[in-house]
């Protein structure tokens, strides 16, 4: 049933769960281990949890002896496929002392635009979450190159959240709710709760450079989340931190309300 309130991310059967690439990678990748405890609660309880997850190219980059992320193409795309296999032993192997077992799924948002590739998906990640597994998505960043050079995975999210018909939707920030402005601004006022058909006009998000590995901002969260929002499907946008709150219906983050 679909999350109505924060309160029922307690109990929703079917949540997507998305993090991004500073919140998990480089000085940051201890987070991983805390980020799976809370995924696991919800798996206990007999949640079907999928997370998305970026990344790729951050988590690559050092084995690539690079200094930053690279600037062209190619070797963003190697970054990307070296990297990808190494986030998710290190997404498996925090799963393991809970005894759930990933499977790594790979789109591009053309794939979610196909009707027969959407039709694949979505039969792949039905008997994932039926086998009990652990979906862990990421954007193709090896052959995907919009989303390398444009984009975030909040509309990945979004779209799987569609794709998979959710429950709710979890994205994960660096800040603990949105704002009325960029946060660091004078007058910035934290968002509590936005309506499906709220007038969001008057409001500045920000849409910037995370760090030296991610890209992102405020705008990218508004947009996936009102995407998601137009489908029925209940958003959470809080801190990374905040993820086991977040997961047991804590009075956290902003709440995007889902449309009848």
């Amino acid at each position: 049933m679909t999350a109505r309130s924060r309160a029922d991310l307690a109990t929703a059967s079917r949540i997507v769960v998305k993090v991004g690439s500073s919140s998990i990678s480089g000085e940051s990748s201890w987070r991983i281990p805390v980020l799976v405890e809370a995924l696991a609660a919800a798996h206990a309880r007999g949640a079907e949890v999928v997370l998305v997850s970026s990344g790729a190219i951050a988590t690559g980059i050092p084995f690539l002896q690079l200094d930053a992320r690279p600037t062209d193409l190619a070797t963003q795309q190697a970054a990307a496929a070296v990297g990808q296999t190494m986030l998710v032993y290190r997404y498996q192997e925090s799963l393991r002392p809970f005894e759930i077992v990933a499977g790594q799924v790979l789109l591009t948002t053309g794939d979610l635009e196909n009707p027969t590739s959407r039709s694949n998906a979505r039969r792949a990640m039905e008997r994932l979450m039926g086998l009990r597994v652990l979906p862990i998505v990421n954007e193709n960043d090896t052959v995907a190159t919009q989303e390398i050079r444009f984009g975030d995975n909040d509309r990945l999210g979004a779209l799987v959240a569609q794709l998979i018909q959710a429950d709710a939707l979890i994205l994960l920030s660096d800040i603990e709710s949105l704002y009325t402005k960029p946060p660091t601004d004078p007058g910035a006022e934290p968002i509590d709760i936005i309506a499906a058909d709220a007038d969001l006009s008057g409001l500045e998000f920000g849409a910037t450079v995370v760090n030296s590995v991610g890209t992102g901002g405020a705008a990218t969260k508004v947009s996936a989340a009102r995407l998601a929002a137009a489908s029925g499907i209940g958003v959470l946008v809080t801190s990374a931190d905040l993820v086991d709150k977040a997961l047991a219906g804590d009075e956290i983050g902003t709440w995007f309300e889902p449309a009848v």
